[in-house]
């Protein structure tokens, strides 16, 4: 049972013992959180992920995911504290809980001697219950803490707190996955360096090393879209439960020699597992774009890692990945690879038959032959080249789309959602595509049963780029209510 204010190891209430770190084990400590290069890097959205489900199953207004520092607690997720990123190692709370083997549960703040003075408590926001999971380490190391607070007091059962250990526990799977990625990506420049030299008869690009380095910390950033000049870029993310973790991944990032790479993916299943290794492909295709022109190579890359790594276990995904870039005669350039997921669909205004196109031609972009990523050793992918005109559009999506039903037992499939795009107006740009989609997926009758990532890319006609100030991005996300998962 996890320490409660009103039963202290001092066996009197509202008193509880400070803890003073071990100045060996503090080392010890520390050592592992420098192992895991996490402080400091920039958001992440599954990390956020963690902290927003935490908040959502304890019902509070604040949960973060936290590191504890030598002189410091740094949050790596903070759903409920806007601006705030890093509070000093008061003890009371984080800091007192990352001393600990089990769960830190204290009903009343004040209540509680050492947390009765923590800045959390006595400053405007007034922690009065306080939770928290050690993140530890296979090794047994504290890196820090998933928390859950309140502003007013309040006790949790002994199922809530395992669930709150369970949450620490999909963290840590995520910062394996991540250094696992790191670590795959490092092995893999060591070789091209290797073969390079050996090509180039002892040329040694020092510049690549440093290019690797940024591409570390790019593989860091969260999953937002970028602006793209000349280029309208949108999306949209439907979560279909509040409590399963989907596998649906995409981004969109800049790429040596003025390209740009993207992507959209789907892992097998739903839960935790699934949720870590969108994190592995997230990585290792950004990683792996900066090392390579060929879209095929970065899902080969993308292979081998799965089935490389022990936690993805027998789990595979569907993904395209494409690059693209500003054409001389206008419009981009997209080469685009498949690994056996469903067709993107080229839009793009309808000859008129008299009279301006009024509607839009929809052609499905499915090159044959890719496979699943993830399943097969030597597993083959296939790519094709598409122009992306002013007036045109790209669509990406994942199953969760055609999988929507129209009725009890008709899906919307690959033929519904065509008839849907080609009634799309003339030149319809990228938001007002995923805008259109979402109404389509919130008009049927029981909504999308699966996750939806939906990614559109759109070239502006001259007289809407003339009037635009620049490239627009739009991103949304949703859930499904509670009494509508499915």
């Amino acid at each position: 049972m996890p320490e409660q204010a009103s039963a202290s190891e001092d066996g009197v209430p509202g008193k509880r013992l400070h803890l003073v770190p071990d100045a060996v084990v503090e080392a010890g400590r520390m050592e592992a959180v420098r192992r895991y290069d996490i402080l400091d890097t920039p958001p992440d959205g599954a990390f956020d992920r963690v902290a927003a489900l935490a908040a959502r199953l304890f019902d509070v207004p604040v949960a973060t995911v936290t590191i504890v520092d030598e002189d410091r607690i740094w949050f790596k997720a903070a759903h409920g504290l806007n601006g705030v990123s890093e509070i000093g190692r008061d003890p009371g709370l984080c800091g007192s809980a990352v001393l600990r083997d089990d769960a830190l549960v204290i009903p009343d703040t004040l209540l509680d001697d050492v947390a009765c003075g923590n800045p959390l408590v006595t400053g405007p926001l007034g922690v009065r219950f306080y939770a928290a999971a050690p993140i530890t380490t296979a090794d047994g190391h504290k890196l820090g803490t998933v928390n859950v607070l309140d502003t007013k007091p309040r006790s949790i059962t002994s199922e809530q707190t395992a669930s709150l250990t369970d949450l620490a526990a999909i963290v840590m799977d995520e910062m394996e996955l991540r250094l696992s990625a790191l670590r795959t990506v490092r092995q893999e420049q060591r070789v091209a360096e290797a073969e390079r030299a050996a090509r180039e008869q002892a040329e040694r690009d020092k510049a690549a090393i440093a290019s690797f380095a940024s591409t570390l910390q790019r593989t860091l950033l969260p999953p937002a879209l970028p602006t793209v000049p000349g280029l309208e870029l949108a999306c949209h993310y439907h979560a279909a439960s509040v409590h399963d973790v989907g596998g649906d991944f995409y981004d969109v990032f800049p790429l040596p020699s003025g390209k740009w790479g993207l992507f959209l993916g789907d892992v097998c299943g739903k839960g935790a597992e699934a949720a870590t290794i969108t994190s592995l492909a997230r990585y290792t295709l950004r990683a792996s774009a900066q090392h390579t022109d060929d879209p095929v190579a970065v899902l080969e890359a993308l292979n081998g890692a799965l089935l490389a790594d022990v936690w993805a276990g027998s789990r595979f995904c569907t993904a395209f990945f494409a690059t693209f870039a500003p054409d001389a005669a206008g419009g981009f350039t997209v080469e685009l690879a498949t690994g056996g997921h469903p067709p993107a669909y080229h839009l793009s205004p309808a000859p008129p038959v008299a009279g301006p196109a009024t509607h839009t031609r929809v052609e499905a972009v499915h090159p044959k032959g890719g496979m699943l990523i993830g399943a097969f050793p030597g597993a083959r992918f296939a790519s094709t080249t598409l122009h992306l005109a002013p007036g045109q559009a790209l669509l990406l999506y994942t199953d969760g789309l055609t999988e929507a039903h129209t009725s009890a037992d008709t899906m919307l499939g690959d033929e519904g959602l065509t008839a849907f795009l080609t009634a799309r107006p003339a030149s319809c740009g990228a938001a007002q595509l995923i805008e259109d989609t979402v109404g389509l997926l919130d008009a049927l009758p029981e909504g999308a049963r699966d996750d939806v990532a939906l990614l559109a890319l759109s070239v502006p006609v001259p007289d809407q780029a003339a009037a635009a100030t620049g490239a627009t991005s739009t991103a949304h996300t949703t859930a499904a209510p509670a009494g509508q998962e499915h």
